[in-house]
């Protein structure tokens, strides 16, 4: 077979679906070898675009989703998706062609280092220089790509290469590796700071969700009554519908969440790492600090952890649960109900019967349309932080939001992939500045036949970035947007669209969009 045949039967080995990318002159062979494959190959409109749907992909069923693009422009384009996957820890394999070795040694048409571009944000990148690497390379990528902390890696195909044949044959993945179990001293030394506790307080970041932790957590915390706070990234890692949680860092809008972290006289961290949230605006001086994760915590004085169990994180939840059900150290369960209690007021406010919107507004009317296991996808802007904040998320994973990287036009994309992902309504909420950045993938989702809603903010601004200024200078600056008719725009692609003018009507066409269909609804907010 050609390499581009060994390659694509590599990715059929894995397991792979579906593979996201823009055709390119230089990956013809490996395009017909797709071609003739199980792996659907589903062109996009934007490379960036394509990342974002492995990036998605990847978020949502910890398989390494998989982007491709072409030399030079084709992979710059696709950079912003991988960083987004590096830095939110998603596994995600990207594969770029590239010009013949033979003229990589000079200047040469489209031809950059791609390399040495991807090299700051995969975990590992290789260039497929020989057809006897190839199957060890897509195999080393898979592995490097889903194995905890995963992220992205990279394969770069020079197009001789991919032409060349090939007699070797593809490896078989095999189970995934297990992680270490949590080391007995250190368990020790956690157990030593419950035992000094009274109001512990629980942190749950990423890893909760993407580990699979999250049944384990649950558990511990219906054993202890330990109350939950979780970062942007851990939501719904513990449901908010339960008496536990008091959602996510910046919930409400008096500070309770940092509050009840300050009130506490134990933090222990889940799955947490300081690319999600920064821990000098919640981590209070003096307050024992124990970090559970599959890595060492980074070094960095507003998070100076006291112990560190570093292993599968499921695994140590799971020892500390048995210890806990065994020896029954009890805590104070009373202490953290206030805070909770000022949370869900805040949260639960009622809409107002008319416009003007906000998007705090929305997010009860847009909660209620939904079903617990249904997918929001936020895009960035001021209503991811609203979002974020206060949308109360009740399953794992149900609720993705761009934040190690925060990048602007994950929406749309991310929107194709969950819906193609899950079986579940999938809700892409974007603002106007980020949704025109990739609105063009509306085609790609009709022509996948995807039915999810995009819920979109209007506010003709940049609006996160005028409120910082206006914070910082009283004042804002180059924010101000002007925007087509989006219904028109909706209606260009044949999609249904909706623009209510009150909350009823809000209500009506978010229940509507639900259903098996392809909608946007436009809500203008101040």
């Amino acid at each position: 077979m050609k390499v581009s045949d060994l390659l694509v039967a590599c990715l059929e080995r894995e397991g792979i679906e579906r593979v996201y990318g823009l055709p390119g002159e230089e990956m013809e062979d490996l395009l017909f070898s797709l071609r003739d494959s199980s792996v659907e190959f589903v062109p996009v409109r934007h490379e960036q675009a394509a990342a974002f749907m492995a990036d998605v992909h990847g978020r949502l069923t910890g398989d390494a989703g998989v982007c491709l693009a072409t030399l030079g422009p084709g992979a710059t384009n696709l950079l912003t998706g991988v960083a987004d996957a590096h830095l939110d820890k998603s596994p995600l394999v990207a594969i770029t062609a590239q010009g013949g070795l033979e003229r990589l040694h000079q200047e040469s048409h489209q031809a950059i280092d791609v390399l040495r571009t991807f090299d700051p944000v995969t975990k590992w990148n290789t260039q497929l220089d020989s057809p006897d690497i190839v199957h060890e390379s897509v195999r080393k990528a898979f592995k490097i790509a889903q194995y905890e902390k995963p992220g992205a890696t990279h394969l770069e195909l020079p197009e001789d290469v991919a032409a060349e044949a090939t007699e070797t044959r593809p490896i078989d993945p095999g189970r995934r590796v297990a992680f270490a179990a949590p080391d007995p001293d250190a368990l020790d030394r956690v157990k030593a700071e419950f035992r000094e506790a009274q109001r512990p307080i629980l942190v749950a970041g990423n890893g909760a969700v993407r580990t699979h932790a999250a049944t384990r957590l649950r558990e511990f915390v219906d054993a202890t009554e330990v109350p939950v706070v979780s970062t942007y990234m851990g939501k719904g890692a513990v449901s908010d519908a339960d008496e536990r949680s008091l959602m996510t860092i910046d919930s409400g809008s008096n500070d309770d969440p940092i509050r009840a972290i300050a009130t506490a006289d134990l933090v222990v961290t889940v799955g947490y790492d300081i690319a999600e949230h920064d821990p000098a605006a919640w981590r209070g001086d003096g307050t024992p600090l124990v970090h559970v994760d599959s890595e060492p915590a980074e070094v960095y004085e507003a998070y100076d952890p006291d112990v560190e169990v570093v292993a599968d994180i499921e695994r140590t939840l799971g020892s500390l649960l048995d210890w806990c059900r065994e020896e029954g150290p009890s805590f104070d369960a009373d202490w953290y109900g206030e805070y909770r209690d000022r949370i869900v007021a805040d949260v639960d406010r009622e809409p107002p019967a008319d416009p003007p919107f906000t998007v705090r507004s929305v997010l009860p009317v847009l909660r209620e349309a939904m079903a617990p296991e249904d997918v929001l996808v936020s895009d960035v802007g001021s209503h991811k932080m609203a979002i974020a904040a206060n949308f109360p998320t009740y399953e794992p994973n149900t609720c993705i939001v761009s934040n190690g990287f925060a990048s602007m036009g994950i929406a749309v994309p991310g929107g194709v992939a969950a819906d193609l992902a899950v079986d579940a309504n999938v809700v892409a909420a974007t603002g106007d500045g980020g949704f025109l950045m990739n609105a063009a993938e509306i085609e790609t989702a009709t022509r996948m036949d995807c039915s999810f809603t995009i819920l979109l903010f209007t506010d003709d601004d940049y609006g996160l970035i005028s409120e910082k200024q206006v914070a910082h200078t009283g004042d804002s600056f180059g924010t101000g947007l002007t925007n087509p008719d989006f219904v028109a725009f909706a209606d260009s692609f044949g999609i249904e669209s909706y623009r209510p003018a009150s909350t009823a009507e809000l209500r009506t066409a978010l229940e509507s969009a639900a259903d098996d269909e392809m909608s946007l609804v436009e809500v203008p907010v101040e």
